[in-house]
């Protein structure tokens, strides 16, 4: 009973903090897409 009462907490997990990470990621690939033009507008 106590392993499967373990088990059933690490299910929940918090969604806020894999919207974050989601966010995150998408910032990272917009800047890595948009870098080559954002160095040429800089120099």
């Amino acid at each position: 009973m106590k392993i499967r009462r373990k088990f059933g907490n690490q299910k929940r997990s918090k969604p806020q903090k894999g919207a974050v990470l989601v966010l995150l990621l998408a910032l990272v690939l917009f800047l890595w897409f948009k870098a080559e033009s954002l160095i040429a507008g800089l120099f």
